[in-house]
């Protein structure tokens, strides 16, 4: 048995032909889902970038415990379970948080990895020359979206891009040219596992003159300026501005269709379909001006951040291919539904569930998901309503519990730590007392927007609140029912007043 997950970051389904959007050209999307089943109702759980990742190793949500951070000791790892099942697992992945201290013991789980440099910010390639103070001009466009708070994290993208002018040299060709290598030396083996990962569609969308082509417009902006890296803020700009960076994140959309398209030539190629299961999925959406909005993490989580897509094709199932399921599925599934296929135990702190009686039959295995980010709302869907509960006390403490004391970019910081307490063992830490530390980093909490219920039957864009109090009492019993499962702290239940 062999398995195959390509997985891009901010990978928004609205954006996608088989999802319903008309104007961007995905056709390897459209042939993957005429190979696959298509999952309708997939939801993301623990947000952004590394708690999402966090969740795909072990099959349960995290953010009710932590934020940003790296894996726990006490974690358990679906690449790892497999390796040390004798299934060879290899990560090939441009995501620079994987080389940060807050994502540092993620690819060391896998049997091997490599790494292609240059997304975004990271600090790949040195040129002192580009060094960023407030008299310095850049010898390259300026990108009149951006945050000012990331200017110096701007210059090392300039660094980057000028390092990745030809298509050849992007990392995302990169990343899955080297997939493409282990398939072509590796085809005829059995039991392993590959992961290729891109940090597209990601922001900035960096793209080259060959797919903007795609996406025709007239940009009536600065001629000598970016428009391509929105910040997480409310849109501001007009229009035009606005249609121009959905089309700059159209063109890279279609610059990951076509690297996708490689990996479906090669399921061709070696015949893959007969015993090679192949998963494409993402951490989460981004919004793209939609509910005046730029990005994620500090706005509600709307459905284009929230509800992402998914594909799987099962070779045990090749009769399920070109059909869609409309049960709620989340990130968390696809470490036991991968487990299940090696023939490898699922631990039971593992929370998700397995996938393929909803290929089979599209019977449910949950009645709602439930979803958001640390210390922030927390969200439920049971696919008709979604609903986004603040605190009822705002001012409440939040705390980090952890054995890894990292956030994003550095270490905790002493000060931060001089109170630390220790506190559990909470039902998963395989009996370990954790250290428990007020939080300190908001990624943005988003209790200020109050608490919001949608009706997606009648409102499928989430653009009008309703008021039903048996409705939203019905959602937070469900919140208090999964925070009970994953053992959620005391003072949590307090904040939120259940």
């Amino acid at each position: 048995m062999k398995a195959i997950m390509v997985m891009y970051d901010s990978l928004n389904r609205e954006m996608l032909e088989t999802y319903g959007c008309n104007w961007t050209l995905t056709p390897n999307f459209r042939r993957l889902a005429s190979m696959s089943v298509q999952f309708n109702q997939c939801y993301v759980g623990s947000m952004p970038c590394m708690p999402a990742r966090r969740e795909l190793h072990t099959g349960r949500l995290n953010f009710f415990h932590r934020s940003w951070g790296p894996m726990e000791p006490f974690d358990d790892s679906m690449p790892e379970l497999l390796k040390k099942a004798g299934i060879y697992t290899h990560l090939v992945s441009d995501h620079q948080h994987y080389w940060e201290d807050g994502g540092s013991t993620y690819h060391t789980r896998y049997s091997s990895w490599e790494i292609s440099r240059g997304q975004e910010g990271d600090p790949w390639k040195a040129d002192l020359s580009y060094r960023y103070d407030k008299k310095t001009v850049f010898r390259s466009k300026e990108n009149m979206l951006l945050d000012k708070a990331n200017r110096a994290m701007y210059g090392q993208d300039q660094i980057n891009r000028h390092e990745m002018n030809t298509e050849e040299k992007t990392s995302q060709a990169v990343t899955f040219k080297n997939g493409i290598d282990f398939l072509d030396r590796n085809h005829g083996e059995d039991h392993w596992f590959l992961q290729i990962e891109t940090f597209d569609p990601h922001e900035p969308f960096y793209s080259l003159p060959e797919d903007k082509a795609l996406y025709p417009h007239h940009f009536l902006g600065d001629a000598q300026a970016e428009a391509d890296w929105p910040p997480y803020m409310p849109v501001s700009e007009d229009q035009n501005t606005v249609e121009h960076v959905r089309c700059e994140y159209a063109a890279l959309l279609s610059k990951c269709d076509r690297y996708l398209g490689k990996v479906l030539d090669k399921m061709d190629e070696y015949q893959l379909w007969e015993d090679t299961m192949l998963i494409v999925n993402t951490d989460h959406g981004f919004l793209l001006g939609e509910h005046g909005w730029w990005g994620k993490t500090t706005m509600p989580v709307y459905r284009e951040i929230a509800h992402i897509p998914l594909y799987i094709y099962d070779p045990r199932r090749k009769d399920r291919k070109g059909i869609q399921r409309e049960a709620i599925v989340q990130t968390i599934d696809l470490a036991p539904t991968l487990l299940e296929y090696f023939g490898v135990p699922i631990p039971k702190d593992m929370k998700g569930k397995l996938l393929g009686q909803v290929m089979d039959d599209d019977t449910p295995v949950r009645n709602y998901a439930v979803f958001g980010y640390h210390g922030s709302q927390v969200n439920v869907t049971d696919g008709r309503y979604v609903y986004m509960h603040a605190a009822a006390k705002p001012e409440a403490p939040v705390y980090e519990y952890t054995l890894m004391p990292a956030h994003m970019r550095a270490m905790f910081q002493p000060a931060e730590l001089r109170d630390m307490e220790l506190a559990g063992p909470f039902s998963f830490t395989k009996g370990c007392r954790v250290m428990k530390v007020k939080k300190a980093d908001w990624m943005g909490d988003t209790t200020r927007f109050g608490s919001m219920l949608y009706d997606l039957k009648q409102d499928p864009t989430q653009n009008t609140v309703i008021h039903d109090p048996e409705i939203e009492e019905r959602m937070k019993a469900y919140i208090k029912e999964c925070m009970l499962e994953n053992d959620a702290p005391q003072e949590m239940y307090d904040r939120l007043g259940l």
